[in-house]
């Protein structure tokens, strides 16, 4: 198993403190998997950041030019970015941010008709996924993507109901 430093930053207040813990720790079992089955690194950094729709969309603005809010967004550390010098021998362990909107995931929640911790979970690792390099653009990726999600999902039982 891959071992991971979460960061949780819980700008949402709307999660009663009793569940941020059972959610803290379905979170971090989450990402790790999501690590061993995306093949990421042994040890890993990541922060997470739980908002609402105003401020992910802001962001989704921002940093996509996407004018509106979605569910979830990832900024990896590891992308290699044109110009910049390659640091040899250098391992960075920090992966990047992951930012999830508490009412999108709400929202789906209902909609898809499973529970919201769930959700959050689920959107969790698909973020993950994407700090390792994972994308759903082309229907061959997407599947790909689709099938590391529900193998994490099902591993940490957490399966669609």
């Amino acid at each position: 198993m891959s071992e991971v430093n979460l960061e949780i930053n819980w700008e949402y207040a709307a999660i009663p403190g009793l569940e941020r813990e059972k959610l803290a720790g379905l979170l971090e079992r989450g990402i790790k998997e999501a690590l061993v089955r995306g093949n990421g690194p042994a040890a890993a950094e990541v922060s997470l950041t739980l908002v609402d729709d105003a401020r992910i969309h802001e962001l989704n603005r921002e940093y996509r030019g996407v004018d509106r809010p979605t569910d979830v967004l990832s900024f990896a550390l590891t992308e290699e970015v044109e110009d910049e010098p390659e640091i040899v021998g250098y391992a960075d362990d920090v992966l990047g941010d992951i930012v999830i909107s508490v009412e999108r995931a709400v929202a789906q929640a209902e909609e898809y008709g499973h529970s919201l911790e769930r959700e959050i979970v689920f959107l969790a690792v698909h973020g993950t996924l994407h700090l390792l390099g994972y994308d759903h653009v082309s229907d061959p990726e997407r599947q790909l993507m689709r099938q590391k999600e529900e193998e994490v999902m099902a591993a940490i039982g957490l399966r669609r109901d």
